[in-house]
């Protein structure tokens, strides 16, 4: 094994870095701390290490003093134990290189059992230029913050953002002429429905849907079957589709329970919260909780669910493949998460998409494809103006690709956001 991670090694070190379309988050290099890059399987996580390693290389560090692995190779079978093998074998290759001026990347490190302890050796003994990915956010970030105790930054890395996407597509949205803009509203259109893994949006069109179903069944066998050791996989596979078809509602695992049971199915009732869990650290599904001003509320309540990537979601479920109202909705989720914004839903006598929570000020928001009709309009302003007045907010938002003129009804005041805009566009706007 030693001798195979040699080999491993030399071949990175001797072969040229891949070349990568830059994505617009920004990891530290040289910050002391341990860094920890989370986020969906073939969302880019190795990509970004590649961009990282680029910049190194280009400031001057030697490609060397870059010790590169990632864990999914199929050659490396290691156990924590032979972990040891790791620095065994750069040492043997480079003798006399100072470890404190190394870089080391470990990518999807989560496959091995105990790695944090490995982690926490390398950051203590050996470099302090730690670098480490995971797709599964629970576990990888538990792990590292109980190793690294305060040693470590964590970011998250989702698949392309809009401006991403356009970048992929190799379009200069800094141009402002009117063949730009079209190609942009054309292009925001395929956005919606295809999603934004990296990987995908560069794939003719006959090839995406293969793609991502393939995805799909890699995070159901490797992350959630073999990770959590589920045995009961039509259920499982169920439990998926189900969750899949409730993006944007709430999915009652009481219900699913009863309607599984019906169905003929054997299970136990603890296993459906299990797999929600599950699906939640893996980055399928992405619960968010009922807004309330007492946390311990806002904690044990209802979740909505929305899914990670639009085109992932029409791979798997023929429902949303034109239900654009909630392919937008899922789609300004994950763009709000990406501003790394406190995201909640409102419901009571009527509902509110979402309130975003920031220094003790909720803001309701309301996500509508189209508010041409009177009716449509009329429904999602009274949810965006009661919620306003339970919360005792004076602004409150609504985001639709049919946007109207600014407003004040009632004491609110309602800022109307074209989506095309709010995905656009970098900065926050409430």
């Amino acid at each position: 094994m030693r001798q195979v991670l040699k080999d491993i090694l030399a071949d990175f070190h001797t072969s040229p870095l891949q070349v990568v379309t830059p994505r617009e988050l920004e990891l530290p290099l040289n910050s002391g701390k341990a860094i920890s890059l989370i986020g969906p399987r073939r969302s880019g996580k190795s990509f970004y290490f590649f961009h990282l390693m680029h910049q190194l290389v280009s400031s001057g560090v030697p490609k060397t003093n870059i010790l590169y692995l990632n864990f999914e190779d199929e050659r490396l079978n290691l156990k924590a134990e032979d972990l040891d093998n790791v620095l065994k074998a750069y040492h043997e290759l480079y003798p006399d290189t100072n470890w404190k001026e190394c870089y080391f990347f470990f990518d999807e490190i989560q496959n091995i059992s105990h790695w944090e302890k490995f982690a926490r050796r390398c950051y203590d003994s050996y470099t302090r230029n730690l670098f480490l990915t995971g797709s599964n956010a629970k576990l990888l970030s538990m792990e590292i913050a109980t190793a690294m105790r305060g040693r470590t930054l964590t970011f998250e890395i989702l698949p392309l953002s809009f401006r991403e996407y356009l970048s992929f597509k190799k379009v200069n949205y800094s141009k402002q002429d009117s063949a730009t803009k079209a190609k942009i509203g054309r292009l925001f259109h395929a956005y919606l429905e295809e999603g934004g893994y990296p990987e995908v949006v560069l794939l003719p069109d006959s090839l995406k849907t293969q793609a991502l179903q393939e995805y799909f069944d890699v995070m159901t066998y490797r992350d959630l079957v073999e990770r959590y050791a589920f045995t009961n996989l039509p259920v499982v596979k169920y439990f998926l589709k189900r969750l899949a078809n409730t993006t944007g509602s709430y999915l009652s695992l009481n219900k699913l329970y009863n309607e599984l049971r019906s169905q003929g199915y054997k299970l136990d009732k603890n296993f459906l919260y299990e797999a929600n869990e599950a699906a939640k650290a893996v980055y399928l599904s992405i619960p968010v909780s009922k807004f309330d001003f007492s946390e311990l509320k806002r904690a044990n309540s209802d979740k909505k669910n929305y899914f990670i990537d639009n085109g992932l979601l029409n791979a798997i479920t023929f429902k949303f493949s034109k239900d654009y109202g909630k392919l937008l909705e899922n789609l300004c989720y994950l763009e709000l998460r990406r501003q790394k914004r406190e995201i909640y839903y409102y419901k009571d006598t009527k509902e509110c998409d979402f309130v975003l929570f920031e220094k003790d000020r909720p803001t309701p928001l309301q996500v509508s494809y189209s508010i041409t009709d009177p009716d449509t309009y009329e429904r999602e302003l009274k949810g965006l103006l009661h919620t306003c007045k339970k919360l005792k907010s004076k602004k409150g938002v609504i985001i639709s690709t049919t946007p109207r003129p600014d407003e004040k009804i009632e004491g609110v005041q309602v800022s109307h956001v074209a989506a095309l805009d709010f995905v656009f566009r970098q900065e926050r706007e409430f």
